[in-house]
């Protein structure tokens, strides 16, 4: 145990919360619970146009419903307060000020037009495009002119030339950048707000952040905060890049290879420990075979050696067999509380569930539940239950019903459904039972007609769940219309 570790998640408010971020705060989590370290929240919102409070909340209630707790930031405090960047920008002015004092920063003037120039310029040399160093070397005399013009200044680090970046990376080992393929960059906007590369550097150090976890993309901005950090004599963190996630295409994770947000999985019914443990499994391996886990196994194994170099491909066939896994072992109490809005939403429900009525709704779930992936699909198995009208949904269905047998098999079940005083499961396969013996027929001869005229579908939930949910009256009823008796 090292309680020193400190990891951060550090979300930018600009939508909600995305599979890769969840993905990224659930490896700090763990990493920092193996360690028994502390985990840090806090909000990179200095894309003041696109940042919300509503996506700030949206992403903290995502954190909180996947189990995600944190020990300091947003909405907990701490010793190293504020933790959104807008609240922090005298410490980033500061420390603009000391590079420009010390010459590892100057002001650069350069017009939109003038920077478009300089890419074109290197794409036709082959190169990747990157600042050419037009204001490194202006006099006092030429800023007064250009700012006379009236001309926008950003603040923009002076790269080193001729220098090899090493990022010693605890999941690819060694990454070598050079810097004269980096250009002088900007760290502080011409509206006085510092870039995410500035802005990260000074928060992870002023919050004594010892490990950085986060996604692949993120590993060519390294450098550049590495850089910084030797210029302001800060000794880095440890960085971990996790790899990207793909789609089963093998493009980058969007839209049309599934949801994106943890909300929308939420809304769905999915249950946040089955997406965890999906989560988890996007680019980390356990020791053994076994797939599904929990929460404290999950802190007990984690480890970044690991953590997988390989990109991880979303798979939501994957996905919905692990929280089918979960559904199935939840408390039908539990599914049943997630299903009641979207029976509701289908108009199976209307009015107040009362605890009769609840009860009822458990047998429901209970009879379907081992079908569920997510909770949404149940109004596509329970219809049955709600529908006045049966409708066959075959002609193997109609057919079912026009054996020779069926009449005296209906008659018999009939009679069996009158004279039993209480409907239960056990009495039912009691009485199913008595009746393939009483009728002399195999299993299927009686099991069959029964399930179609009651439900006019030829697979389902097991008859002896399907008739104690019915009960009497609609069994009666549903005899009546399908089979007039």
């Amino acid at each position: 145990m090292d309680s020193s570790v400190r990891v951060r998640f550090a979300p930018s408010p600009t939508g909600p919360l995305h599979i890769g971020g969840a993905r990224s705060a659930l490896f700090n989590w763990l990493l920092a619970r193996n360690y028994g370290g502390q985990m840090i929240v806090r909000i990179e919102d200095t894309d003041l146009e696109r940042s919300s409070l509503e996506s700030e909340e949206n992403i903290l209630d995502s954190l909180i419903w996947l189990g995600l707790d944190w020990d300091e930031g947003i909405k907990k405090g701490g010793e190293n307060g504020p933790y959104r960047q807008t609240e922090r920008l005298n410490t980033y002015t500061d420390a603009a000020q000391k590079l420009l004092a010390a010459g590892q920063a100057y002001y650069c003037y350069c017009t939109e037009e003038e920077l478009e120039a300089e890419r074109q310029v290197c794409s036709a040399k082959g190169e990747l495009p990157r600042y050419l160093g037009r204001c490194r070397s202006l006099t006092d005399e030429d800023r007064s002119r250009l700012e006379a013009e009236g001309r926008k200044k950003v603040i923009r680090f002076r790269v080193p030339d001729n220098e090899d970046i090493v990022v010693k990376d605890l999941v690819r080992g060694d990454v070598v950048f050079e810097s004269n393929g980096i250009g002088d960059y900007v760290i502080v906007k011409s509206d006085g707000i510092p870039t995410y590369n500035f802005a990260v550097v000074l928060d992870d150090a002023l919050m004594d952040i010892t490990h950085v976890v986060r996604g692949e993309e993120h590993l060519s901005n390294t450098p550049r905060q590495l850089m910084l950090y030797e210029a302001l004599r800060i000794t880095p963190p440890s960085f971990a890049h996790v790899s990207l996630i793909l789609g089963r295409d093998r493009t980058k994770m969007s839209k049309r290879h599934g949801a994106t947000s943890i909300e929308a999985y939420k809304s769905q019914g999915y249950l946040p420990e089955a997406l965890i443990n999906f989560l988890v499994l996007l680019g980390w391996s356990p020791v053994g075979e076994e797939e599904i886990f929990t929460l404290e196994e999950l802190v007990e194994q984690f480890s970044l050696d690991r953590v997988a170099k390989n990109p991880a491909v979303f798979d939501s066939d994957k996905l919905n067999w692990i929280n089918g896994q979960y559904i199935r072992k939840s408390p039908v109490e539990r599914i049943t509380d997630l299903a009641i809005p979207f029976l509701r939403e289908a108009g199976y429900i209307k009015g107040e569930v009362t605890p009769d009525k609840y009860e009822w709704l458990k047998m429901v779930v209970a009879s379907v539940q081992e079908h569920l992936a997510f909770v949404a699909q149940i109004t596509d198995h329970v219809g049955i239950y709600f529908d006045d009208c049966i409708q066959m949904e075959s002609e193997e269905a109609s057919a079912a019903l026009k054996d020779d047998d069926v009449p005296q098999v209906m008659a018999a079940f009939r009679q069996k459904i009158v004279e039993t005083e209480e409907i239960t499961s056990e009495n039912t396969k009691a009485m199913l039972k008595a009746l393939t013996k009483e009728l002399k027929l195999g299993g299927k001869k009686v099991y069959m007609p029964i399930r179609v005229a009651l439900t006019g579908k030829t697979h389902g939930a097991e008859l002896y769940d399907i008739i104690p949910i019915l009960g009497r009256e609609m069994i009666l009823a549903r005899l009546a219309q399908t089979v007039g008796i």
